[in-house]
């Protein structure tokens, strides 16, 4: 079982079952879907996204998705601990509402379909999928 928890602001309208469709079809997509998992997605400002950005990039760049992994499976090679629940918890994933908002009218694209692009390309960071 899969466990998507979102954390949002009510300012931002965003598809809460596209996140969990994102997450659920990346995971599977990686042959990852038979896991008792949980991914937390959160959904921010600028200003918050920035902060983050600051804080853990040391970067004052414009970022529209983050990855916070619990552990680093590419670095480790050990994999994540084993909780007494048996619940993997692979981590959290930070969307800028602004930022997928900008994206898609650059891109041409619908609003959903972006939330669901970078939706899992964090899934991925947390699956321990890196790009240059």
């Amino acid at each position: 079982m899969i466990n998507v928890l979102i954390h949002t602001d009510t300012r931002y309208p965003v598809n809460r079952k596209i996140i969990r469709k994102a997450v659920e079809e990346t995971l599977k997509n990686n042959k990852a879907s038979n896991l008792s998992a949980e991914v937390s997605v959160a959904v921010v400002g600028s200003r918050k996204m920035r902060d983050l950005s600051e804080k853990y990039l040391k970067d004052d760049k414009r970022h529209q998705v983050l990855s916070f992994s619990f552990e680093d499976i590419s670095e480790s090679r050990q994999g994540f601990v084993g909780l007494p629940d048996d619940v993997l918890r692979l981590g959290e994933i930070v969307l800028c509402w602004p930022e997928v908002i900008e994206e898609a009218s650059r891109d041409d694209e619908m609003v959903d379909d972006k939330v669901y692009e970078l939706t899992s390309h964090g899934v991925e960071h947390l699956l321990g999928k890196h790009h240059e």
